[in-house]
């Protein structure tokens, strides 16, 4: 039977109205979120693409705090996210925070030119006046008068084997309130264990940990997140470790947040020292003992 001219006009009216979607906050940009592949093209939610924002939304619950203390205390704010890749958690922390505020920059530094004149772009479009990107290196940034002399908030989304490291130099070089870290691999010191096999095992009975090859991948991680930790507690910062989310998202899991007290720890340094001589990973002293 056919429909009424009111029905019909009642349907294409419903069909032409923008899906609500519960799990989406009020006034988030639906454009950015078709971006990040968390809506898809025709504006639905998929299983994963929930999970995905289920994720954004807990990385977020721990940022926001941080970034609201900031602003609360001096009236401007200034992030720069290293190893941004395309700026996702950048775009997010600008959405979700910054955009209805009056004053805070992002920076989000990257090496690949192609992905920074992406994110340019994408600002542009979205009209997100105060979203820096810049191709450059960690160390190349701490340089750059492209960035102030300080930074507030310096963050690390799975910034690949050293970077995460450097991000950490970074917020020393620059002073930073707060660092927020999700460590990726880190080959570093793994590839150090395995080229000192031999000699570590007749050196300690700790040597064992790591014989396998996969225990050397996974306690070489594991060792590295723990040298970090007591590296940002030697230059004055409290750090908190935690779970990002559950285990069945990802196995990159681990979240390092650490606040700048300005109270070192007394015997990180030495903790440090002593670990690297104990695990005969003594040439990592540059890396960690600085």
């Amino acid at each position: 039977m056919a429909r009424s001219k009111p029905a019909a006009r009642a349907q294409a009216a419903g069909e032409a109205r923008p899906v609500v979607h519960p799990e989406i906050r009020p006034g988030q940009s639906i454009e950015l979120l078709k971006e990040l592949h968390i809506l898809t093209r025709d504006g639905q939610l998929n299983q994963d693409s929930r999970r995905k924002l289920k994720q954004v939304y807990h990385l977020y619950q721990f940022i926001e705090p941080l970034l609201a203390e900031v602003l609360a205390g001096t009236g401007d704010l200034s992030l720069a996210d290293h190893g941004a890749g395309k700026s996702y958690l950048g775009f997010i922390l600008y959405d979700l925070f910054l955009k209805d505020k009056p004053a805070g920059t992002i920076y989000g530094i990257e090496t690949r030119a192609e992905l920074v004149q992406r994110s340019r772009e994408l600002a542009e479009r979205l009209a997100f006046p105060r979203m820096r990107f810049l191709d450059l290196s960690v160390e190349a940034s701490t340089r750059s008068e492209a960035l102030p002399e300080r930074i507030d908030v310096v963050t690390a989304l799975h910034a690949c084997n050293t970077a995460t490291d450097d991000a950490i130099q970074f917020a020393f070089a620059k002073q930073a309130r707060f660092v927020v870290l999700v460590p990726c691999c880190q080959a570093e010191v793994a590839s150090v264990m395995r080229h000192n096999k031999n000699a570590s095992f007749g050196m300690t009975p700790l040597s064992e940990i790591w014989r396998h090859p996969i225990h050397t991948r996974e306690f070489g991680s594991q060792l590295t997140n723990a040298l970090r930790c007591l590296q940002l507690e030697a230059h004055g910062y409290q750090v908190t470790v935690t779970e990002l989310v559950g285990w069945e998202h990802s196995m990159k899991n681990e979240l390092i947040v650490a606040r700048y007290t300005g109270q070192p720890r007394k015997n990180a340094m030495e903790r440090i020292e002593a670990i690297l001589a104990e695990l005969n990973l003594t040439e990592l002293r540059g890396r960690f003992a600085c």
